[in-house]
């Protein structure tokens, strides 16, 4: 039988899912799009599709009540999660399913943007999904928020100014604050967008400039472990649905 596809969730016009499709496609699964900003899409069912990736937003968790599709997000999240649909949230996707299980979600003590190291955990060793990354590998950050780990969580990915940035709730659902979706061109779109609003040295602590040079040494390696773990939740997918 074949498998079905791989629900990707959109939730900022800027979002171009960066190396995911590619990834997730060359993985064997195909992808199925929910632009959950457009008010004239309506929820899927997560019974419908293999797996479910929610990305990361513009919005935070805190603009539910101005932000309907917001509501949305969680109640497909509670959905995935009755139906034991595999599930990964990236960076607002998170943040939406440790609210989803009733964490808190608030300011982070930092506000990160651009290449930062992250620690794994133990626990992270012989995770399916994070196991790859080594202590020290360098990410791309691009948040405010963070959030309490859920209960039952295991913490897999650490990072020194903001510390929960990957975890586990269960043997199919993760949880990964960093954009390891990102590529250059999706880097690029998002510091031209904030730029017509605000220079961001003054709010986020880092020059445009020091990003892209942060991305000239670590978005190569940053991109070839992002695409192995799109990889492995495909294999994860795929094996659930065996």
């Amino acid at each position: 039988m074949a498998m079905r596809p791989v629900l990707f969730v959109r939730c900022d016009p800027l979002e171009t899912f960066g190396i995911a499709r590619d990834a997730v496609e060359d993985a064997g699964a195909q992808v199925r799009v929910w632009d959950a900003i457009d008010p004239d899409q309506e929820r899927p069912d997560p019974r419908d599709v293999s797996g479910v990736v929610l990305f990361g937003s513009s919005y935070n968790v805190e603009h539910a009540d101005e932000q309907p599709f917001i509501k949305e997000l969680r109640e497909l999240t509670r959905e995935s999660l009755d139906g034991e649909t595999p599930f990964l949230g990236v960076c607002f996707g998170a943040q939406v399913l440790a609210w989803a299980l009733d964490a808190a979600v608030a300011k982070a003590p930092v506000r990160e943007v651009g290449f930062e190291p992250i620690h794994p955990t133990t626990a992270a060793v012989d995770d399916a999904l994070l196991s790859h990354y080594a202590d020290g590998d360098m990410v791309f950050q691009w948040h405010m928020d963070t959030f309490d780990l859920p209960e039952g969580a295991e913490l897999l990915v650490t990072g020194d100014g903001v510390r929960h940035q990957a975890y586990r709730v269960n043997d199919r659902t993760w949880g990964v604050q960093y954009h390891f979706e990102i590529d250059g061109d999706e880097i690029e779109s998002w510091l031209a967008a904030f730029a017509e609003e605000a220079e961001l040295l003054p709010t986020w602590g880092k020059t445009n400039e020091q990003v892209r040079a942060e991305a000239d040494r670590h978005l190569d390696e940053h991109v070839r472990k992002g695409r192995e773990t799109f990889g492995r939740f495909v294999d994860r997918v795929r094996a659930i649905e065996a």
